[in-house]
């Protein structure tokens, strides 16, 4: 099959079939999902260590409604079509998808990763789909966060410029 295409964004109806189409090319498959508002290093540097525990990665975005109503009213900055733009256009994302569920589960259920990738600052136990991933044979990775790389403190910080 050659090198699967890189940075696309896939609709949620294409996302089992991306999967499966990765496992019949032998490749492993690393999932991670967030707002990726304003993107920063600290984003850089958990994509990257993500990209690395498997062949390819997926992002799934938290919709714009879902930002909201996790980040609160002003949020997000950048809307989900351009947040899922640039986040596919980094070079160790394979592929993008938007979702707006309270969580990924679904998407994960979907995708069926090999690895499942989340920030530090969750235990093993409270991260969603990690009991799925690893029902089928998967493992959770915990990545360190970036210590002072937030956007909630790049946008508090752009407040308080003069």
């Amino acid at each position: 099959m050659g090198t699967p295409a890189k940075g696309i964004v896939l609709e949620r109806a294409d996302l089992a079939a991306w999967g499966q189409s990765m496992r019949d090319a032998g490749r492993t498959v690393a999932f991670t999902n967030g707002c990726f508002d304003l993107i920063h290093s600290g984003h850089l540097a958990s994509l990257a260590q993500a990209a690395g525990a498997a062949d390819e990665l997926i992002v799934a975005l938290n919709s714009d409604d879902s930002v909201r109503q996790l980040k609160g009213a002003g949020r997000p900055i950048l809307l989900a079509a351009e947040r899922a733009a640039l986040i596919a256009s980094l070079r160790p994302v394979s592929a993008v998808t938007i979702f707006g569920e309270p969580t990924p589960l679904e998407v994960i259920n979907q995708i069926r990763p090999d690895v499942l990738v989340k920030g530090s600052e969750y235990e093993e136990d409270d991260i969603v789909g990690a009991r799925e991933v690893k029902s089928w044979g998967g493992r959770v990775v915990r990545v360190p966060m970036v210590p002072g790389r937030s956007t909630s403190q790049i946008i508090d910080a752009i407040r308080q410029l003069p």
